[in-house]
Order: C-alpha cells, then sequence, then structure tokens
C-alpha cells in the first residue's frame, strides 16, 4: 500500500501548532509512514522554523507549493500549502530572540486557522489527501472572526453535511466516545437519551474495528455517582442508558458487563484491559483520565515530559484526527511547545486512513 498523504491544518497561527508542526516534522522517520502536507501560512512556518533552529537546532527548509503535485514529501523538507493570510509583519517578536507572543485569541488568527480547517476538509472530500489532521484552534478566535461554531468538530460536520457523529479521545489503549462535549453540564445531561447512547456505542465499535481490533469490548459509563443506584441519585441510567445497552447487545455489540459502569471505576478497568473504548456521557468525564494519562509536567524542572494523547471525529466521510491540547498562547513562539500529540495524532491518522483503503 502507498504512503498515505496527511493534510495537516496548521492551527491557529499565534498558537503553538506551527512551532509542534516543525518539530514533528523534523522527524525523518515521519517520511517513511506517511506523506505530510501542511495547510497553513509560510509566513509562520518560516518564523516557526528559525525559532526551532535557535531553541532546538532543528534545521528543515519550508517549501511553498500551491497543489499536493508540487509537494516533494522529502525528509528535511516541510510543503506548505501557503494560504497567504499573514503577512510577517503580523507576527510578533524576533525569532533570533524566542519568547512567548502570548497574542491570545485574535480576530485574525481566528479566521486564519479556520479557512486553514476548511481548505484541508476540502482537500479531503476531493481526495486530495487520503486523511487530515488539525492543530488547536481557539474557539473564542474564530467566533471574533464570524464563524459561530464551538470547535472543528461542528465545522467539519458542517462542511461534511454529516448528522450523527461524535468525539473519540485516545492516548495509548485508553480510548473515550461522549454522548455530548461543548455544552454546559447542565445541558449535557439533558443530552443523555437513549437515541444517542445506542449511536456512540455504534459509532465506538466501528472505530475500533476500523483500528484492527476484530471483537470490541465496549464499556459504558454511568451519568450519576453509583450508576445512580437504582434511581436514587438520577434515573438516566434505568431510562436512557440500559435501553441503548440492550439494544447494542441485541445486535451483537460486545459490552461484557451488560449494563452501565459506575464513573468512578471505569475508567481504571479500561486501564486494566477490561474495554477497548468506554463511551462516555459529557465532555470532562471523558476527558479528565485522558489528560491525566498523557499529559505528564515535571514539578521540579517546571516544564511539561508529555502532552500526549489524540482526538478523532467519528461518523465523517473523512478521516480527522486532531491534537489533544489547546493552542498554548502562553507558550507559542517561545521554541519550548512539545509536538508529541502531533506525532500520536498523525500516527493515528495513517492507521485510521490504512483501514479505510
Amino acid at each position: 500500500m502507498s504512503k498515505p498523504i496527511l493534510g495537516i491544518s496548521m492551527g491557529d497561527p499565534f498558537g503553538s501548532g506551527p512551532e509542534i508542526t516543525v518539530k514533528a516534522l523534523a522527524d525523518k522517520t515521519i517520511y517513511d509512514r506517511c506523506k505530510p502536507l501542511v495547510v497553513g501560512d509560510l509566513s509562520c512556518m518560516e518564523y516557526a522554523a528559525k525559532v526551532a533552529k535557535k531553541v532546538s537546532g532543528i534545521d528543515v527548509k519550508i517549501n511553498p507549493v500551491k497543489s499536493v503535485s508540487e509537494a516533494k514529501f522529502q525528509p528535511g523538507t516541510i510543503d506548505v500549502i501557503d494560504m497567504g493570510l499573514i503577512k510577517p509583519s503580523d507576527i510578533p517578536g524576533d525569532p533570533e530572540n524566542p519568547k512567548p507572543f502570548n497574542l491570545g485569541s485574535t480576530k485574525l488568527g481566528g479566521e486564519a486557522g479556520y479557512q486553514y480547517v476548511v481548505k484541508v476538509i476540502r482537500m479531503a472530500l476531493a481526495h486530495e489527501v487520503d486523511a487530515t489532521i488539525t492543530n488547536a484552534i481557539s474557539k473564542e478566535a474564530i467566533n471574533m472572526a464570524g464563524h459561530h461554531y464551538s470547535g472543528h468538530t461542528e465545522i467539519y460536520a458542517d462542511e461534511t453535511k454529516t448528522k450523527k457523529y461524535a468525539m473519540m479521545l485516545a492516548h495509548e489503549d485508553l480510548r473515550v466516545i461522549h454522548v455530548s462535549t461543548h455544552v454546559s453540564l447542565r445541558d449535557a445531561c439533558d443530552r443523555v437519551k437513549k437515541d444517542r447512547v445506542l449511536e456512540c456505542i455504534r459509532l465506538g465499535n466501528e472505530a475500533c474495528k476500523a483500528l484492527g481490533i476484530e471483537n470490541p469490548k465496549i464499556g459504558v459509563a454511568g451519568l450519576n455517582p453509583h450508576c445512580g443506584e437504582n434511581g436514587m441519585f438520577g434515573r438516566e441510567e434505568i431510562e436512557e442508558i440500559q435501553p441503548a445497552i440492550d439494544e447494542a447487545l441485541a445486535e451483537g455489540i460486545n459490552i461484557p458487563e451488560k449494563k452501565p459502569t459506575p464513573p468512578d471505576t471505569v475508567f481504571s478497568k479500561a486501564l486494566g484491559g477490561w474495554y477497548d473504548i468506554v463511551v462516555v456521557m459529557y465532555h470532562d468525564q471523558g476527558h479528565i483520565p485522558l489528560k491525566v494519562k498523557g499529559f505528564v509536567y515535571n514539578k521540579e524542572e517546571h516544564h511539561w515530559e508529555a502532552v500526549a494523547g489524540i482526538n478523532v471525529t467519528l461518523g465523517l466521510p473523512i478521516v480527522r484526527v486532531s491534537v489533544d491540547h489547546g493552542t498554548a498562547f502562553d507558550l507559542a513562539g517561545s521554541g519550548e511547545a512539545n509536538p508529541l500529540s502531533l506525532v500520536n495524532a498523525m500516527d493515528y491518522g495513517i492507521k485510521l486512513a490504512g483501514g479505510r483503503k
């Protein structure tokens, strides 16, 4: 099988995306596994390359292209479709004296980040790339620019005209899929409905099979403490979650416990190999355990040793994998951002693109 072409959106131009993209693609072994193509701005990528050379000794060339056919896909050269949205004068700072930009969310950054994402989606729909990989954008910034979305997932759903989709987070063998994501906690409780829980069970099962797991084991977290304690602390488990599990079992989906698992133990069981994926009921129920496992801070040396984990949007007609961290505006421009999550995302994108082929 030929190596898949990965379309990588650069992320917010004033965030850590350009820098971690340079660092990730400086690894020559990446080119043994795929053909990476960045969609972003030449000015930002060249600035990030200068910072990476100054801080880390990384030496790469940035090659601007207009189409996939012009890309070299060679180690030491990073191919970039230059959208021409950010001028060199828009970038604060001096690459010879790297310091954080600390710009935060801006209208300019939001518009650029949004356009990179739309471009890479349309390239995937046109079969010009085999998978899309997204760096972080600022939800506040894209809304400042007039694009009223709560994140990447909703942009992808709109652009691909997808109605049934869900977010999966993964780090190593720990995977979670969310019934709801970017809504208030009060609203999230109202969204725990049988049809949506069943939809997520099915999507999680299909995703694991796409990763090569023949008979995935699915865990389904409860919403309430102790799964509601037979209705004492809430009835969602009885009225919504258990009926979804019963229907999934009838379809032959493997849910070993055949009932919701208390959320305070489900992740320990997942880490112990009981499940290949856990269906979680809301954003933080899934994000917290993934980031406790994947984000490692060295308190003695005061830096992040690992920022690992990825985010996959399931249910789309194209492959989309993202880093599982934010824009890191406080690090952007410093040369200190960690590329591990982006490397993880690329490796997942390669697997999923291969599965689809």
